[in-house]
């Protein structure tokens, strides 16, 4: 394996282990506040309303536009590039007192009367009952995924492994959701599919983890739990310097290069990979250590194989 760099002695990660989770508790409260005071400021996906596909022969001034919307009213439209510096997209909530229709020629007439230069290319209407349904939906798809790591790793490793990632995995999803409702972010689909990414891979770093707790259990046969577990996290660091440092490289791309119909979703995933990390290493493997791991819970066959001999 390659290795970032090659550190000697074990870090005694467990012995700061109170101090870690006293800290991924307070941010953990913190996001659990941001949400329940200001809640998630859904996008039109989730609410329902107008989306609105505008074309120019020319880079299209995004200021301008949202000046012009916000002089008929619309304040609360969202308005970013779409592909080009060419295509812009408009989202329009729900007017009660104007259909999609009607509200979709009002935007434009407003807009070709300080450009005559836009052309609509398309206009679709998201009705509240949908949008009620893909945030039931997008919460289900949130729960299964859930239930399927629960599953996965308690027949690959053993419960408490499952218990432990899963509230792991779910400290970053509530982080995540915490930044958003905090900051006021509009949360939409794409949004939702950065999180549930995120699920699937801090996922893949805590079975990395407890893959190496568990060699260790049969190979330290004279170590402390404590000890086990420092071994396991200090001979994974080169691996995850190097995997997370280039998946970080490449979300930030995303981020600053990708246009703003990709910003949100590459947020999401910026802020994951950065707690995915923390919460597989400093929040899962103390919850494991805590939950009672031993060593007989993966040498008890091999002793009964011995045993047996006998």
């Amino acid at each position: 394996m390659i290795e970032f760099f090659n550190i000697k002695r074990d870090i005694p990660f467990m012995k700061y282990a109170r101090v870690t989770t006293v800290i991924s508790l307070l941010t953990f409260v913190l996001a659990v506040a941001a949400l329940a005071t200001k809640g998630l400021n859904l996008g039109v996906d989730f609410t329902g309303g107008t989306v609105m596909e505008l074309h120019y022969p020319h880079p299209a001034d995004v200021p301008k536009i949202r000046d012009t919307l916000a002089s008929i009213g619309l304040n609360d439209a969202a308005v970013q590039n779409f592909g080009t510096s060419q295509d812009v997209l408009v989202r329009l909530p729900v007017k009660a007192d104007l259909s999609s229709a009607q509200l979709s020629d009002k935007v434009y007439a407003a807009l070709k009367a300080t450009d005559d230069t836009v052309q609509k290319q398309r206009v679709e209407f998201v009705g509240p009952q949908v949008g009620k349904e893909l945030y039931e939906n997008g919460s289900l798809a949130l729960i299964v995924v859930c239930l399927g790591i629960m599953a996965y790793l308690a027949v690959r490793f053993e419960w408490r492994f499952a218990v432990a990632a899963i509230i792991a995995n779910m400290h970053d999803v509530v982080i995540i959701l915490g930044f958003f409702a905090f900051f006021q972010w509009e949360f939409s689909l794409t949004v939702l599919a950065g999180v549930l990414a995120i699920l699937g891979y801090s996922v893949n770093e805590s079975v990395v983890v407890f893959d190496r707790i568990r060699e260790n259990f049969r190979k330290m046969r004279k170590a402390s739990v404590p000890e086990v577990i420092d071994n396991a996290i200090t001979r994974t660091m080169s691996r995850t310097v190097i995997t997370h440092t280039m998946t970080e490289l490449m979300v930030l791309s995303m981020l600053f290069f990708g246009g703003e119909a990709l910003f949100y979703f590459a947020l999401a995933l910026t802020i994951g990979i950065v707690f995915g990390i923390y919460s597989s290493v400093l929040v899962a493997s103390p919850i494991v250590m805590w939950l009672g791991v031993s060593r007989e819970q993966f040498v008890k066959v091999e002793k009964k194989a011995v045993e047996a001999e006998i």
